[in-house]
């Protein structure tokens, strides 16, 4: 599925409307599709992923109902038999659409998926709006008197109104690469929190995860969960690749996935070729390498920037816009291994400090975990307020899995949906999430080694021990070969960049 715009009690013409939609990334088939009568107005640009046919086009409706979804619902077939529901096309949609008609908010428990969706009722005038758990899938909110505004993406709100620079967003983007909460860069705008639904004026949390790492899991739990993770992901009516960098999280998705297709991306000074190319030679498709320089480079952070209207906020998304773009050619689902990390405590050096100390507090973070070089405590205090737990290690675990992930999910779907392709995330599954919400210090480092559960997992799985055995690297990026400088050359060329844009 693609993006999202819906306004109610506009003062646009659909013409006015059309035009921002169409500014949005995504160029599927139907990118025009539109109701618009009684106040209300609903587009959505498809990428068609599941029942290709267009009858499962968007805003989709049935009976009184008009549902616009960007996402996916992987449990679909499931639901659809479960709930005995009559469909008439093959789509996710209809399941979802269907479901929410019978159940109302209730359905929100059954879905496994990416989504966030819109739905109106045309006798009610009622509108109901709810984003997944962990917010893999994006949704921006502006309302400003009786307008208001729901879209996939900043660049078409930023199109219809005036939006107004948030300089403690800028603050926070400075120190942690990121905004929090609901923040956006626009003090009229707003993220719609992850794992809530509103109904009229009620806002409520549906899904939390309130961790106790003090447990010793059943890795064959684990295994099995991560299985059908992967395994439900798989379910496209189009092709499906697999990012490919000969890390562990990478390799063991594309074992499972055994796609036609992998890549790798990096600059020649700077990549991770080698490895990628050493886990390929296990497998028995086509591996790509996608070599970038620096003008390459610069040019698609200038180009998401101003697309977005939002600075980037980390370097290696202009390289997985880059290496999506390659994708593309032969694949329009990617499998993506984000939040394994996050899941099996892969920062090793944080996680490790945080267990020696006991602490978790803003000098911690300072030391620990933020990027710009001038120090803000307001903005890590900020950022690391209300974290759940009764340890330091709980509140760290709550805040990489929570909210550090939510600004990579960010990412990843900002810069493979520009493409028009769809990253999946099989880490980000919520049953793996909430089962290892438990897991100790200790079990995370079975056999003494990091992220040791997915090891163990990749080692039955048949992954070369060299790969496992790897010492762990970041999304490599050259930052001083290209800024000439760290994160803060970073920062402040993204912060002009996007300033010059947004005042054109």
């Amino acid at each position: 599925m693609c993006a999202i715009l819906t306004v109610f009690n506009s003062k646009w013409t659909d013409l006015d409307l059309l035009q921002s939609l169409k500014l949005m990334s995504h160029r599927g088939p139907d990118a025009s599709s539109h109701i618009s009568s009684d106040g209300y107005w609903m587009g959505h640009n498809r990428l068609a992923i599941i029942d290709l046919n267009p009858r499962s086009n968007q805003p989709f409706e049935i009976g009184d109902h008009v549902i616009v979804f960007n996402g996916e619902i992987y449990n679909y077939l499931e639901l659809r038999e479960k709930y005995r529901l009559q469909c008439e096309t093959e789509s996710d949609t209809e399941v979802l659409l269907r479901l929410y008609m019978q159940m109302g908010e209730a359905c929100l428990a059954e879905l496994n998926g990416m989504f966030a969706f819109v739905i109106y009722n045309k006798r009610t005038k009622e509108v109901f709006v709810a984003r997944d758990r962990l917010g893999i899938k994006p949704l921006y909110v502006y309302k400003r008197g009786e307008v208001l505004i729901y879209s996939s993406e900043i660049a078409p709100i930023h199109k219809l109104t005036s939006l107004t620079v948030n300089e403690f967003a800028v603050r926070q983007y400075r120190k942690m690469r990121m905004t929090f909460f609901s923040d956006t860069f626009f003090e009229e705008v707003e993220m719609f929190p992850a794992g809530h639904w509103q109904l009229g004026e009620r806002r409520t949390r549906y899904w939390t995860l309130e961790p106790d790492p003090s447990e010793t899991i059943d890795l064959e739990e684990i295994e099995m969960l991560f299985m059908d993770a992967v395994s439900l992901r798989k379910r496209s009516d189009v092709p499906v690749g697999s990012y490919l960098s000969g890390g562990l999280d990478s390799t063991i998705l594309s074992l499972l996935l055994d796609p036609d297709q992998t890549y790798t991306v990096g600059f020649e000074s700077c990549n991770e070729f080698e490895w990628g190319s050493l886990a390929a030679s296990f497998l028995g498709g086509e591996h790509i390498q996608v070599p970038v320089d620096r003008s390459e480079f610069l040019d698609a952070t200038r180009e998401l920037i101003d697309a977005r209207k939002e600075p980037l906020s980390v370097p290696n998304e202009s390289l997985l816009y880059l290496m999506t773009r390659r994708v593309k050619k032969e694949n329009t689902v990617v499998l993506s291994g984000e939040g394994a990390d996050e899941l099996f405590w892969g920062y090793d050096r944080i996680f490790r400090a945080c267990y020696q100390e006991n602490k978790m507090d803003v000098d911690f973070m300072n030391t620990h975990y933020s990027y710009g070089t001038d120090r803000d405590d307001e903005v890590i205090d900020y950022a690391i307020s209300s974290l759940p737990g009764d340890t330091a290690l709980a509140r760290l675990g709550y805040f990489f899995q929570i909210r550090h992930l939510h600004g990579l999910l960010r990412r990843v779907d900002n810069s493979t949906m520009r493409c028009a392709v769809e990253a999946r995330v099989p880490f980000v599954d919520h049953r793996l999430v909430e089962l290892m919400g438990n897991a100790s210090y200790e079990f995370r480092n079975l056999n003494g080694q990091i992220k040791g559960p997915l090891k163990e997992i990749a080692s039955r799985c048949g992954v070369s021990e060299k790969i496992i055995n790897r010492p762990k690297i970041g999304f490599p990026v050259p930052l001083e070969e290209v800024f000439g400088g760290g994160y803060d050359e970073w920062f402040s060329y993204n912060l002009k960049t996007w300033r010059d844009e947004i005042e054109k």
